[in-house]
């Protein structure tokens, strides 16, 4: 029997309509689209003694670093690497962890990481860039305190969600990208020959010859800072709304690019190098309102940066790279979830980026060392991934290398970064880095010591178990849960509790085998009855982006099979029976404590050690798998790793023939 669920994306934010397109710019495009805030002033910072073929430069480089890293490698490739429609580093490493190559999950794990402390640091500097417009108002104003209060102000509502807002989100961001293309095109025509920039020469050029390229790489890289972000959202869009609806706002950065730009040169000399070009092209009257604009599109990014994080950590706890936590669902809309304790986290990561860098030149100093990792990694991982497509060798080969070397140069541009800045953000990332990687091989070593058995070897003796009234009836229904690989074995610690822990009678026997599978949104269920109307195993297969409510589907296969007619649960108690009453449900959970007896290798020991140390930051079994506490038992149970023959005790001589000694032995025991 086989029974299924899908929870399908509303069909006008996934399929190619007016209607997706808005909700994709609303979605997908914020932390990329706020990109201007901070670039060109970034890159003059490099050098406040600009020209105009250092400007022109500078512009080329933008261009071709959104043409070739964000359209080629993420819209047009990366996108076609979707897991069931779900894109992003984790939902690409899911396609591939059958993969032969096991150390792909450090691939994974390291991108992972670097990724969520991108998150930390990017809504400090959206803000803050946006709130320091205001100064071209009030030379005075705390800039500061007022990035704190919208930062405390937009993980606030995390908690209640934000379907109520989100619909408000597309045509905001609609509007913004269409302020900053007119602007551009205001001001081009104050320097009409930047549009040489479109000819890649000038970047070559600025390159070669200007002494610190690194340091203008590393300031041009944060114009692309949103790809990875873009890639992640493709489960909420589809691969058509981003495709279609990215080439407008390409199209639109890069006008506004390029009336910075024209600006800059216009004004040579006479801007003060405190002036931030993106407000300086706006004219006086319109300030308040682009300032207005500008901090409007920086919530917007951080709270899809926000939402991906939460996503992030979801697929993470399946995945088993993470301790299980507790995850809130505050709105109906598929997707949308709310993790408090990463929430909280977050928040406080980016109020002490605001605190300690408080400006957001000295932001841009430590932004983009770490997404450059991601992206190394996301091209590893697609590499692999093009392979399992059959993608000819030398195809593949010359898509590694390209962006490889592209990717190696931003990254070593970025690492002068590090004293100034970027050893925070990598801080982070080897702080999550570290839990991800203790956990999943925590996770390969629990498995790897773990002792299965054959269930069938065990019907005789739980058939008479339930049917021997001398034993205490446990409850009418006694749920297991096993995560065995194997259909016909689960753990031998299972079996023991229902025989020989205390033996448990029960009319009938449940045991659910949960498989945490790659696809996104899958949840469907098969089952048979081991021992027909006593012993059913159900296996149950559940999706990395869907809510564990195990109570709730148990519930719903238990109707099934009523309705079908292959099992009776009325309660065998007289008293009830007579009533209709059903019979009573207990779960009982296995719960494996790392035994200080074990005799593995300092290495494992040292990591099934933190394992249990990081397991206090997570929630328990019972409400990670959704089950009503109330009809909960859970039964702690020593696991031993022996990867040594452990000591045998020797037997004295002394008093081995003794008789009078055996029997007091005898007595005593």
């Amino acid at each position: 029997m086989t029974k299924s669920a899908s929870h399908n994306i509303p069909a006008d934010t996934r399929r190619l309509c007016a209607m997706g397109l808005l909700v994709t710019m609303g979605i997908v495009f914020g932390d990329i689209g706020t990109s201007p805030l901070y670039v060109m002033k970034a890159i003059t910072h490099v050098n406040p003694d600009y020209d105009a073929d250092y400007i022109t430069g500078a512009v080329s480089c933008i261009i071709w670093t959104l043409t070739l890293q964000t359209t080629v490698k993420y819209v047009l490739i990366a996108l076609r690497a979707d897991n069931k429609g779900e894109g992003g580093i984790l939902a690409l490493y899911s396609l591939l962890r059958r993969s032969p190559k096991k150390w792909l999950y450090l691939i994974a794990a390291i991108g992972a990481s670097t990724l969520i402390a991108d998150g930390v640091i990017t809504p400090a500097v959206t803000v803050t860039s946006a709130i320091e417009g205001l100064r071209g108002i009030d030379p005075d104003t705390p800039v500061v305190p007022l990035t704190l209060v919208i930062i405390a102000g937009i993980f606030l509502v995390q908690r209640t969600g934000t379907h109520a807002i989100g619909r408000w989100f597309g045509p905001f961001m609609l509007l913004w990208f269409l302020m900053l293309g007119t602007l551009g095109c205001l001001n081009i025509g104050g320097y009409p020959a930047i549009l040489k920039a479109f000819n890649p020469w000038y970047a070559i050029h600025l390159l070669i010859h200007y002494p610190g390229w690194f340091l203008i790489l590393g300031a041009v890289f944060l114009c692309t800072t949103g790809a990875e972000a873009l890639y992640s959202d493709l489960g909420h869009c589809g691969r058509m709304n981003i495709t279609v609806s990215w080439f407008f706002v390409k199209t639109m950065l890069i006008l506004n690019y390029l009336g910075q730009g024209a600006w800059l040169i216009a004004c040579q000399g006479s801007a003060s190098s405190d002036v931030n070009p993106f407000f300086a092209i706006m004219p006086r009257s319109m300030l308040l309102i682009g300032i207005l604009m500008s901090t409007g599109a920086a919530i917007i990014a951080s709270q899809a940066l926000i939402s991906g994080s939460f996503t992030i950590f979801s697929e993470a706890i399946t995945l088993n790279f993470w301790p299980r936590l507790r995850i809130k669902y505050p709105t109906t809309v598929k997707g949308q979830l709310y993790i408090p304790v990463i929430n909280w986290l977050l928040c406080a990561g980016c109020m002490i980026t605001v605190l300690m860098f408080r400006t957001s030149a000295n932001m841009e100093a430590a932004y983009g060392l770490a997404i450059t990792v991601t992206m190394l990694m996301t091209t590893v991982l697609l590499s692999f991934f093009l392979q399992t497509k059959g993608v000819p060798a030398w195809l593949i080969a010359a898509f590694a290398a390209a962006f490889i070397a592209i990717e190696g140069i931003f990254f070593t541009a970025n690492m002068f970064k590090f004293m100034h800045g970027g050893w925070f953000t990598i801080l982070i990332a080897g702080a999550v880095f570290t839990v991800m990687f203790v956990w999943y091989r925590a996770s390969l070593i629990r498995a790897r010591f773990m002792d299965y058995r054959d269930i069938s070897g065990a019907l005789d003796i739980i058939s008479d178990i339930r049917n021997d009234r001398e034993i205490p009836k446990y409850a009418s229904n006694v749920v297991y849960f096993s995560h065995s690989p194997y259909p016909d074995k689960v753990e031998s610690k299972l079996l023991y509790s229902i025989i020989n822990k205390q033996p448990k009678r029960a009319d009938h026997y449940w045991i659910i085998r949960l498989d945490y599978v790659d696809e996104p949104d899958t949840l469907s269920y098969d089952c048979r009855q081991m021992i027909p109307g006593a012993l059913i195993c159900v296996h149950l297969r559940i999706g990395f982006r869907v809510k564990p409510q195990v109570s709730v589907y148990l519930r719903q296969i238990v109707e099934d099979l009523v309705a079908e007619g292959g099992i009776d649960l009325t309660s065998r108690y007289p008293s009830l029976r007579r009533h209709n009453i059903p019979g009573d449900f207990r779960f009982v959970i296995i719960h494996r404590i790392f035994s200080q007896s074990s005799t593995c290798r300092g290495g494992a020991a040292m990591i099934m050690k933190i394992r249990e140390w990081l397991r206090r930051i997570g929630i328990s079994d019972e409400k990670a798998l959704g089950i009503d506490t109330s009809n909960v038992s859970v039964e702690n149970v020593p696991l031993i790793l022996n990867t040594a023959q452990p000591r045998r005790i020797t037997r004295t001589a002394e008093g081995r023939n003794d008789p009078d000694n055996g029997t007091s032995e005898q007595a005593a025991i």
